[in-house]
Parts: structure tokens; C-alpha cells; sequence
């Protein structure tokens, strides 16, 4: 089975990352993933993947489970507390159940064990790139939506959060103690700021800012 870097989001420019205290491995996995034109970075321990560059960066952390000083495991559910949404894999010639369990759990991508079938840890890479380019878009997406709604008044936030939960122009205007006509008004700023082109477009954007915490969550009829 062939891999290539095309398989990926190019815009993306992901970064392996390898973290291995051993070198044979670290040089194979920098030979194998650079042969599939994934860029690649290598490091004997986490400290000096901490204090070469950031954690966040696009791509996915190829990780032993034990290294020198801080573990891969440790290491991996401090990001995870900290919600560094990092997609890590593991790799370990001394695993067991519950390690591996406690690793999912944490949210790895996937749990291998050495000696590393290439095609499995390739496919795990790829799915865990995928996963860090959707992350990478919805945070974007959600950016810009954000910034459309900063530019909205308080009426107009007011009049979203009624015309989202379903209500119509008249339980809104009873409701915020405006005309109808004025509710028309706002809810026609509110489509036309936000660049919502329906009510469920509308409707859509208010959830993903409601699931990123920018705005409460809207009560549904």
C-alpha cells in the first residue's frame, strides 16, 4: 500500500513529531515517514521537545510510552488536562492492557506496539493529521464566526437567542418589550451581519458558539 503526502491537507504543512529515547528508532521513523514526504522532527526526550518549540503546532505526536524524566503517558494526559488538543500515538515494546486503556482514554489516535508495523503506524498518522486539519478548521471557522458576532448590539444578541429558540416575531417582541416591526428590523441586521442566508444556517452558527463557549446555550422550544 503507498503513501504519500498528497493523502494529507497540504495547506496544513503537518509536522511528525517523534519522541524516542531510542536513536535506531527515532532515525527509522524519520527515514520512513521523510520517504512519504511527511516533514518529520525527532527528539530522545520530552523535555527537549518542550524546550526546542510549542506543543501546539499542526500534525501529531508519534510518542514511546517510556522515556527518560517524564514519561510519554504523563506527558500526554498533562496536555490533555491543559486542553492541548495535540493527537498523539503511542508506541511501546512494554505495553499492556491497562496502559493502553489508560492511553485511549486520555485520547490518543492509536496504541501500537513494537516492533511497529509500518503500514499501521502510517494509517495511524494520516487518520491522526486528518483529525488535527478538522480541529484546525472548525477553530477557524468558529473564529470567524465570533467576529461576526461581536459586531452585533445587545438587542440584536437579544433577538438571536429568541429567533434561534424558535419563537416568532410576536412572542419576541412580547417578550423583550420592542414592536414587531423593530424585532423585523433587528432579526434582518442579525441574517445579514452574521452572514446567516436561512434560520437553520442561523441556528447552526449559534450552536458551534454555544459549543465553543462564546455564547450561551439557546433554550429550544
Amino acid at each position: 500500500m503507498g503513501y504519500r503526502l498528497n493523502s494529507v491537507h497540504k495547506e496544513a504543512q503537518p509536522v511528525v513529531v517523534v519522541i524516542d529515547d531510542d536513536e535506531d528508532v527515532r532515525e527509522a521513523l524519520r527515514g520512513l515517514l521523510r520517504s512519504v514526504g511527511l516533514q518529520v522532527e525527532v527528539y530522545g526526550t520530552v523535555q527537549a521537545f518542550l524546550t526546542d518549540g510549542a506543543v501546539e503546532r499542526p500534525g501529531c505526536l508519534v510518542l514511546d510510552v517510556r522515556l527518560p524524566g517524564q514519561g510519554g503517558l504523563e506527558f500526554y494526559e498533562g496536555i490533555a488536562k491543559a486542553k492541548l488538543p495535540l493527537p498523539v500515538i503511542f508506541i511501546s515494546a512494554h505495553a499492556d492492557v491497562s496502559m493502553s486503556v489508560r492511553a485511549m482514554k486520555a485520547g490518543a489516535v492509536e496504541f501500537l506496539t513494537k516492533p511497529v508495523r509500518h503500514q499501521d503506524l502510517l494509517e495511524a498518522i494520516l487518520r491522526a493529521i486528518e483529525k488535527d486539519r478538522v480541529r484546525r478548521n472548525e477553530e477557524r471557522a468558529v473564529a470567524v464566526l465570533r467576529a461576526d458576532y461581536d459586531t452585533l448590539t445587545s438587542r440584536e444578541r437579544e433577538v438571536m437567542t429568541q429567533v434561534v429558540a424558535g419563537r416568532l416575531n410576536k412572542q419576541i417582541a412580547m417578550a423583550i418589550g420592542i414592536t414587531e416591526a423593530t424585532v423585523k428590523l433587528h432579526r434582518g441586521h442579525v441574517m445579514r451581519k452574521m452572514q446567516a442566508q436561512s434560520l437553520a444556517e442561523l441556528v447552526r452558527m449559534s450552536d458551534k458558539l454555544s459549543f465553543s463557549g462564546v455564547i450561551p446555550e439557546a433554550p429550544r422550544p
